[in-house]
């Protein structure tokens, strides 16, 4: 941890995109520029970018899979998004133990910041510069990692997956990006926006005015904007899902010393109900787990399911 805190200087331009194994990334992501990175650990890799998408410079880790450097080979990629809150960010899988869980496994993992309440969106407004992560993540992000690392830059080499208002995420961009995802992971995330009066369209806009857009909203406020809240509920994008491998998981039971999370997960509970009868009625082929518990990250169905998205993916 400490090691990628000392972040050493972008040595930029070619060369340094050639040692990556990539070419050059200019033309790939438009907007970003690498302005810090550490490379020192032999499969944590550290950046920090410049982008006109995000006001300040926003980070990612990748992690890359053991014999990388050696191997030649190209990899499937895994996004992984973390959740919401002042103790998430683009480090919490590796406290978690992101390292563990893929040791030995064919794939190469990034994990970028998203905010501690962007929500995986470009907001409707912003009073704090500019938080398009939406933006950054598809448009920039994306296509550098897919210029600078050994990946296959397809659909069936690439996964999204998140935990909470990343599992939201995840759902959100395999949707909306259909053609960029052939599997989806929501673990805790929530899947419906509209039902319990809006709740969770609510709670973005709420807590992303107060932590990150200074009175800003993701969807609008007192009124939404109903286009963008359509384009990015689970539940109105069933037919999106169609041939991808969907993995959901959510506790059932109430958490005796949190109560926020236990409102959270009885939310992401009842929202992903819905979301699973919405794929099973459409006969869309899905996997999900309900498990006692809170609002937590469940370790062994992380695990399975980077087996999953393994077995789904392009092989390296």
């Amino acid at each position: 941890m400490s090691s990628r805190r000392n972040l050493l200087k972008a040595a930029g331009g070619l060369a340094a995109a050639m040692a990556l194994g990539g070419a050059g990334t200019a033309a790939a992501a438009p907007g970003l520029r690498v302005t810090q990175r550490d490379e020192r650990d032999p499969r944590m890799w550290y950046y920090r970018f410049a982008t006109d998408a995000i006001g300040w410079e926003p980070a990612v880790n990748v992690l890359l899979p053991d014999g990388y450097h050696n191997s030649g080979r190209r990899y499937p990629v895994l996004y992984l998004f973390h959740g919401g809150g002042h103790d998430q960010d683009f480090i919490t899988f590796d406290r978690l133990g992101v390292r563990r869980w893929t040791a030995g496994k064919p794939i190469i993992v990034v994990m970028p910041d998203g905010g501690h309440a962007g929500w995986y969106s470009n907001p409707v407004s912003s009073n704090t510069g500019p938080r398009n992560w939406e933006t950054f993540h598809i448009g920039q992000l994306l296509p550098w990692i897919d210029s600078t690392f050994r990946t296959f830059a397809e659909y069936n080499g690439r996964a999204v997956a998140g935990f909470s208002m990343g599992g939201f995420g995840a759902l959100k961009y395999a949707a909306k990006y259909f053609g960029h995802f052939a599997s989806v992971s929501s673990h805790s995330g929530p899947a419906s926006m509209r039902r319990d009066g809006g709740l969770v369209t609510h709670w973005a806009n709420l807590s992303s005015a107060a932590v990150d857009l200074g009175g800003g909203t993701v969807y609008g406020a007192p009124l939404w904007d109903e286009a963008r809240v359509n384009a990015d509920n689970p539940c109105q994008r069933v037919e999106s899902y169609r041939n991808k491998r969907v993995f959901l998981v959510a506790g059932t039971s109430p958490d005796p010393v949190n109560w926020f999370d236990t409102v959270n997960e009885t939310q992401v509970l009842a929202g992903q109900r819905e979301f699973r009868s919405l794929l099973h009625n459409a006969g869309i082929q899905h996997e999900w787990y309900e498990e006692p518990g809170g609002h937590f990250v469940r370790e062994h169905l992380m695990i399975r399911d980077l087996d999953g998205i393994i077995a789904r993916l392009r092989k390296s």
